[in-house]
């Protein structure tokens, strides 16, 4: 599979406004490709007209599947990346498939993901290329699983997540809100001696030290990573897998203060005769926070695999670290999210991921190669405690 030079964009991005996808845009800015942007709102493509010069531009709702679908079709992508929230990814690839053009997102919930993941003959059928969640985690951390996997010749136990913390102690929006806020409320899913259960986050909290970043409240959270691991790995053995989230006690507190006074309320409210949504109001207020000066970010995403090689029991620790990046102060440690989107959406288009079908990462992205470039970006890769890029 070679880059079609006849097409004028390279590559269409959904949710260009947000953390991610302005960390998408410029990278692949950087690398030379044609880019057309699209977001839900006027003002978010402003202030990216203001960021980035000369970016061909047209709002579009997600939710509404016709409009999406036209505009792919009139752009003429040769790649959609989807760095807008996850309830619409599904849109997305029902819109992408109508119009035959290969397309990744940031990931979904379980359900999604299992729908996604489902289209994998209509993907294949076409010959295009889809892949959910190329982030951090989902992204990173199902790569790097992969990779230990691969070293094993069975696996029962996987433990997965991510930890952060920050050189100065106030308030910066560590991702996504809405995301963040689902990760706090919504149950959890994990799996114990190959069945499925589900927990309250907020009652599985425990306090964990991470060398890299130090101390942080972790707790189950509801991700896609479980079911996508079962999913590869069930024939391995696998039958043990849990998520964790970790969060620096000052940025857990914000959130939890934001939840608590209902600040974070999907519920409508009136307000003098108008309708806001709390949550939607909250996230365009932190979009134009401030971020401290000398603010800077670290996190490390990790993956706990055991199982056994030649019968003997195994233990292999995953671990990438991410530091914030000269030039790139402003995206914190989310350059682990927005940077792999923008490896595996440039691996497809150069041809270094030719499998045709619907996946998850750990399914077709090309270890090393992903690896390397995440050199390049300095975030290290550790197995063991030993860096293998």
């Amino acid at each position: 599979m070679t880059k079609i030079k006849k097409r004028k964009y390279d590559f269409l991005i959904f949710g260009a406004g947000g953390m991610q996808g302005k960390i998408v845009i410029k990278d692949l800015l950087e690398k030379g490709y044609k880019i057309f942007i699209s977001d839900i709102y006027k003002e978010h493509i402003d202030d990216l007209k203001e960021k980035f010069s000369n970016l061909d531009n047209e709002t579009v709702d997600l939710r509404d599947i016709k409009e999406t679908a036209s505009l792919i079709k009139r752009i003429n992508p040769y790649l959609v990346v989807n760095c807008a929230e996850a309830d619409w990814n599904l849109n997305v690839y029902k819109a992408c498939l109508k119009n035959k053009v290969h397309v990744i997102d940031l990931g979904s919930d379980i359900p999604m993901t299992k729908d996604q993941l489902a289209m994998d003959s209509a993907f294949r059928k076409q010959k295009l290329i889809a892949i959910t969640g190329c982030g951090s985690t989902p992204g990173i951390n199902n790569v790097m699983l992969d990779y230990a996997v691969g070293l094993l010749d069975s696996v029962h136990t996987v433990e997965a997540g991510f930890a952060w913390n920050s050189n100065i102690k106030e308030f910066v929006v560590p991702f996504s809100i809405p995301s963040i806020v689902e990760e706090f409320t919504m149950p959890a899913t994990l799996m114990k001696n190959n069945r499925w259960l589900k927990k309250i986050p907020l009652e599985t909290i425990k306090g964990k030290r991470y060398q890299e970043v130090g101390r942080n409240k972790c707790f189950l959270v509801r991700h896609p990573e479980p079911y996508t691991f079962h999913f590869y790995y069930k024939n391995k053995g696998l039958k043990n897998i849990k998520f964790y989230a970790g969060f620096p006690t000052h940025s857990f507190s914000t959130i939890y203060n934001f939840i608590t006074l209902g600040l974070a309320s999907k519920e409508k409210i009136q307000i003098n005769g108008s309708e806001i949504i709390p949550l939607e109001f909250l996230t365009e207020i932190l979009r134009k926070s401030e971020i401290p000066d000398g603010y800077k970010e670290n996190e490390v995403l990790w993956v706990e695999v055991i199982g056994k090689k030649d019968n003997k029991k195994k233990q292999i620790y995953m671990e990438c670290i991410v530091d914030t990046l000269p030039d790139w102060e402003d995206a914190g440690c989310n350059i682990d999210t927005g940077i792999p989107a923008s490896i595996i959406a440039q691996m497809i288009i150069n041809g270094k991921i030719k499998a045709w079908g619907s996946f998850a990462p750990e399914a077709v992205v090309p270890k090393e190669d992903f690896f390397k470039a995440l050199k390049e970006k300095d975030m290290d890769v550790y197995m063991n405690g030993k860096i293998i890029n």
